[in-house]
């Protein structure tokens, strides 16, 4: 059996809800859980934020953090970091958000190329080694992803 892939760095031209800027190899011993959306995404907004934020409440003492990524590749004049703050604000979002970087000509954002994510909301799971060990693109169910992370954990 091959080793799952590494996780790519993380591009990121502004964090919110962190004193300190947040990279792969400073996570590293960790589970972290990264979501990536946006926040003008009905199904971001529904599902994928608030199921970050309950398993950032949930898991944080088992050596689990959650990250989310705001991954703009439409409607970038109306999702700037002013009205991220204020969403981050409305919808009580307390687990450490960075803005994946614009590349210069190109509608997708440099972290979602890395990981060649299909679009918002997508759930990546990466071990404490730092590799990818589930990548979802739309909507998981709670028990299933708080089962992964626990097996996560565990290992």
């Amino acid at each position: 059996m091959s080793e799952p892939p590494v996780a790519p760095a993380w591009q990121t031209s502004q964090w919110f809800n962190t004193g300190t800027p947040l990279d792969l190899a400073s996570l590293r011993g960790r589970v972290v859980v990264l979501h990536a959306f946006q926040m003008l995404c009905p199904g971001c907004v529904l599902h994928g934020v608030p199921q970050a934020e309950r398993i950032h409440q949930q898991f944080a003492r088992e050596g689990v953090t959650v990250v989310g990524r705001h991954t703009v590749f439409e409607h970038h004049a109306a999702m700037q970091p002013v009205s991220l703050a204020a969403f981050l604000h409305e919808f009580r979002v307390t687990h450490p958000v960075g803005v994946d970087v614009a590349v210069p000509g190109q509608r997708i954002p440099a972290t979602m190329q890395a990981h060649a994510m299909q679009g918002t909301p997508t759930l990546v799971l990466i071990d404490r080694a730092g590799h990818i060990r589930r990548q979802h693109f739309g909507r998981l169910d709670d028990m299933t992803v708080g089962a992964e992370v626990m097996r996560l954990v565990r290992e």
